[in-house]
C-alpha cells in the first residue's frame, strides 16, 4: 500500500511540474502532418512530434521526432509578441509505405532542426522550421535515407502559459 500510495505522490508530482512549465500542442504541416508538442525546460526546449511522412504524395506510414532545441529571442514587443530562433538536435525513426511502387522501409536517425517561431500576445506560436533526418533506411537492405533531407514545415500550436 505505501509503494501504491509513494507511486502515485510521484506521477501527481510530475505532473503538477509539468503543468507549471510553459508548452505548445498543435500541427506541423508541409509535406508531413504533424501533431507537435513543444515543452520548454529554462531557456530552452524539447520538441516532440508524430505524424505522417508524405501524406499528400501518395504514402501511408508512421514517423516520430524528438529534438533538444535551443531558444535564442531576436526581436520583443512590449505587449505584442516575440521573435525566437532555434537549433537544435535529436532522434527520429518510422516507416513509410508508397502505394505507387508497393515497397515500405523503416528508417531511423539523427535529427537536426533550425527554425523561427512568433509567439503573439494572445495564446497562438507560428513557426516555420527545417528538420532533416540524416540516417539509414532499413528494406531489402540498408542505404542512406534520403527523404529526410527535405521538407520546411509551418508549425501552427496553442500555447499554455
Amino acid at each position: 500500500m505505501k509503494k501504491l500510495l509513494f507511486t502515485l505522490a510521484l506521477i501527481l508530482g510530475f505532473g503538477l511540474a509539468a503543468y507549471a512549465q510553459p508548452r505548445a500542442i498543435g500541427l506541423r504541416l508541409g509535406g508531413d502532418v504533424d501533431a507537435s508538442y513543444q515543452h520548454q525546460l529554462g531557456q530552452n526546449m524539447i520538441e516532440v512530434e508524430a505524424g505522417l511522412p508524405y501524406f499528400f504524395d501518395g504514402h501511408f506510414g508512421f514517423h516520430a521526432a524528438a529534438t533538444y532545441d535551443w531558444l535564442f529571442n531576436f526581436k520583443s514587443w512590449e505587449h505584442r509578441g516575440e521573435w525566437n530562433w532555434y537549433p537544435g538536435v535529436g532522434l527520429a525513426g518510422g516507416y513509410n509505405y508508397c502505394v505507387n511502387h508497393e515497397a515500405g522501409h523503416g528508417f531511423v536517425g539523427v535529427a537536426g532542426r533550425i527554425g523561427v517561431e512568433y509567439n503573439f500576445w494572445f495564446p497562438l506560436q507560428l513557426s516555420l522550421d527545417w528538420r532533416p533526418v540524416i540516417g539509414v533506411a532499413f528494406a531489402d537492405k540498408a542505404e542512406f535515407n534520403q527523404p529526410g533531407l527535405f521538407g520546411v514545415c509551418l508549425g501552427v500550436r496553442y500555447r499554455f502559459n
